[in-house]
């Protein structure tokens, strides 16, 4: 297939809809704008008449003047769309349901009464001279002639857009070429679009389902967010689409793992271990036998290289490893090691593992500079902090650290002193290494309240560098200093 599938990115609109997500306007600013170097083709900038703050986000979004084309959505009414019109929006996408459950319980209308409000509001919006995409909502649900009488109301009228929506996420990829068939053979020369959601963990499958069966667009999320169980990930299609039917998206694949990052880090919805594309298992290996076959050449195990998506591939330590995957760990990290040193250092890893302990590179690292006795490298070293808190005032560290011997300086806030203490380390490092805290946890290990604190810390680097630390101590600040540190010190020593 050598064909172009457009890409309608509503991570800001659907996206927004997972529970417990709510951006703010400079939160949507900054995702557009991410969303708009990424390369989609359309930007589902929110829903205007929801509230003042939805309004005013499209509003700025739509007259920013991004490459990607900005949408927003609004229901088939007058209210709505004038609304919508009024933020100086070009393309609005607008939706009724199609499905009898929804026309008996929700709209409580006719089949009848549906279609003219299709007809009405279509021509209405025709008129004001913008792009109209048409959403049946509940369309895999609807009895498929009156679906595609539905569809075709909404192109007369002026819809230049149809889009199936998958509303519940029941659909089957045959279900879903069907659909896309049926209305292309009606109308050949219209634009057809899927909008699938994840409820049954098929929205990756029948999105490409669809454009097999000649869909020209889909809509998708970043991290695949959205209400419930989610949309289709556009990091998964995109990918999928380039691979497997060499189809063409205009996504610029490299920026996926950064777009994908800073969606996680403003919704708040972290991204499971063992995503596709994007989670923190995806180019992590551990065994011994795929270590191996991934050194001697990395298609063994790998359906596509991590560099592809912005990724590094990484290795693991555990009971299930092997000495050629250990000693690349340990050749990341800087050390050398004879091969006796090497079978002392496995047999220790193995022995962790065997015990049910998760051996992290910071518990490699420990086990190396015990069995070769070296002390480590230090890049980066802490000179001085203050950090204050207390009622009424925010949380705020001034840091000073040492930098391959250069002196740096910094401050910042944070919801407590250690956020703050981690966030003054990450941006005295500004301008010289970029380090993102993508997992910190905090363990009591003696009784009392001059109890012993245990951090561990993962970091990771723009490179997609990732290293691991803990570090023990009686103050909560300083250990989690100290762990975050020692983190960055690992970073660096891949980096070389």
């Amino acid at each position: 297939m050598t064909r172009r599938v457009y890409v309608f990115d509503t991570t800001l609109r659907d996206g927004e809809q997972t529970p417990g997500v709510s951006l703010s306007i400079e939160d949507k600013f900054e995702i557009a704008k991410a969303l708009d170097g990424l390369g989609v083709d359309i930007i589902e900038a929110g829903f205007p008449a929801a509230s003042e703050g939805e309004f005013n986000a499209v509003k700025k979004i739509a007259n920013s003047g991004l490459k990607a084309k900005v949408a927003a959505l609004a229901r088939l009414n007058k209210k709505d769309m004038d609304v919508t019109l009024s933020t100086g929006i070009k393309r609005i996408h607008v939706f009724i349901a199609t499905s009898d459950i929804h026309l008996q319980y929700k709209l409580k209308k006719t089949r009848d009464e549906v279609l003219q409000i299709i007809r009405e509001n279509i021509s209405y919006l025709k008129d004001k001279g913008v792009e109209i995409e048409y959403s049946a909502e509940d369309a895999t649900r609807t009895e498929k002639d009156f679906l595609l009488k539905a569809f075709r109301v909404a192109a007369e009228s002026g819809a230049s857009t149809l889009d199936i929506a998958d509303t519940v996420g029941v659909a089957s990829p045959s279900l879903m070429k069907e659909l896309v068939s049926m209305i292309k053979r009606d109308m050949p020369d219209i634009r057809v679009s899927v909008h699938v959601h994840n409820d049954l963990g098929l929205a990756t499958a029948n999105t490409l389902a669809a454009i097999e069966a000649g869909a020209d667009q889909f809509h998708g999320t970043i991290n695949g967010i959205g209400e419930r169980a989610g949309n289709v990930s556009i990091e998964e299609v995109a990918v999928a689409l380039k691979v497997l039917y060499g189809i063409e998206t205009g996504i610029n694949l490299q920026k996926i793992y950064e777009t994908s990052k800073l969606v996680e880090k403003l919704t708040g919805v972290r991204i499971a271990k063992n995503k596709p594309i994007v989670g923190e298992n995806a180019f992590g290996h551990e065994s011994g036998i795929h270590t191996h076959g991934i050194l001697n050449n990395p298609r063994t195990y790998e359906p596509i290289s991590p560099e592809m998506v912005g990724r590094k591939r990484w290795f693991m330590a555990g009971k299930l490893s092997g000495s050629h995957g250990i000693a690349a760990q340990l050749k990341e990290m800087g050390i050398s090691v004879n091969e006796d040193q090497l079978a002392e250092i496995v047999k220790r890893v193995k022995a962790l593992g065997d015990a049910g302990k998760h051996v992290t590179d910071a518990d490699l690292y420990a086990i190396a500079m015990s069995v070769t006795g070296s002390s480590p490298q230090k890049y980066l070293s802490l000179k001085g902090i203050v950090s204050v808190t207390g009622m009424n005032i925010s949380p705020t560290t001034s840091i000073r650290v040492s930098f391959k011997e250069k002196d740096l300086e910094s401050s910042s806030t944070g919801i407590g002193p250690v956020d703050a203490s981690l966030r003054a380390i990450q941006k005295a490092l500004e301008g010289v290494l970029k380090v993102n805290l993508i997992e910190y946890s905090i363990d009591a290990i003696t009784g009392g309240s001059d109890s012993l604190a245990q951090v561990s810390v993962k970091v990771e680097d723009e490179e997609g560098h990732i290293a691991s630390s803990t570090a023990t101590g009686p103050d909560i600040v300083m250990t989690s200093v100290e762990a975050m540190i020692d983190g960055i010190n690992k970073l660096l020593l891949k980096r070389v």
